[in-house]
């Protein structure tokens, strides 16, 4: 009933929990915790192996104390001190005992030290792959960032978007420039150019007009002849210029 309850917990904040997770602050806290483990590996294979190194001197004292005894219940044997003999007999007795005892002690601490050699060569072997695996894994992230914001400057320039308004804008000009020009072409062929000109011809001629006239009463006739005005009655030299009657 426990268990159902924790896996409906789980289903029920799972997806909020890992919505919450930063895969690259995960990754660099694995680093650390991989490598912070080293330490800790390294003081408790040292501890094994410091058992082990209690267990073979304990093994060589009453393997040594095995061989003493030996020798004291020969000598006293040897001597028919059965009484001396019988003592040494039980302290053998006991020390075969804890030899034995602490061999198969040994065995186990010697089979337990290359247990952990083994297991901290796969662990380190295990955490250099984590590792090269989580470090390539962030410098993937942070070249995929960088292309992002790359992207996103890329992006800003809107190139695409810029042309199509550059080419409407264009479109809209050369419209607004073709209706002032096609004013102007109409504007100029309401306006009468061949009249205006005879006009000023003979406005022209006019005035060549005048100026003859003037000549003549000066006495300084080219020749001319004025077809606008009757002839003028010749006058005496001496009458100004200011007295000729205007036309």
């Amino acid at each position: 009933m426990f268990k159902r309850f924790i896996r409906a917990l789980k289903s029920m904040f799972g997806g909020v929990i890992s919505s919450m997770e930063d895969p690259k602050l995960i990754l660099e806290q694995n680093i650390r915790d991989l490598n912070d483990q080293i330490p800790q590996m390294n003081e408790n294979i040292a501890t094994v192996k410091a058992n082990l190194i209690m267990l073979q001197k304990e093994s060589n004292r009453n393997e040594k104390l095995i061989g003493e005894l030996t020798s004291k219940i020969k000598s006293a044997i040897q001597a028919n001190r059965d009484d001396i003999t019988e003592g040494y007999a039980l302290q053998l007795e006991k020390a075969k005992e804890n030899f034995a005892h602490t061999k198969d002690q040994l065995v186990f601490a010697e089979k337990a030290y290359d247990k952990a050699l083994k297991v901290k060569k796969v662990f380190m072997r295990e955490k250099d792959r984590k590792i090269q695996e989580a470090k390539e894994a962030l410098r993937a992230s942070e070249r995929a960032e960088w292309q992002s914001k790359i992207a996103d400057t890329l992006e800003q320039f809107e190139v695409g978007g810029m042309d199509q308004t550059h080419d409407e804008m264009i479109s809209r000009l050369n419209e607004k420039t073709a209706k002032y020009e096609a004013r102007m072409e109409i504007a100029l062929d309401g306006i009468d150019t061949e009249t205006m000109e005879i006009e000023a011809n003979a406005e022209k001629i006019r005035a060549q007009s005048l100026v003859e006239q003037f000549k003549l009463e000066m006495g300084e006739s080219s020749g001319s002849i004025n077809i606008d005005e009757e002839p003028v009655a010749e006058e005496s030299p001496k009458k100004s210029v200011g007295n000729k009657e205007k036309s």
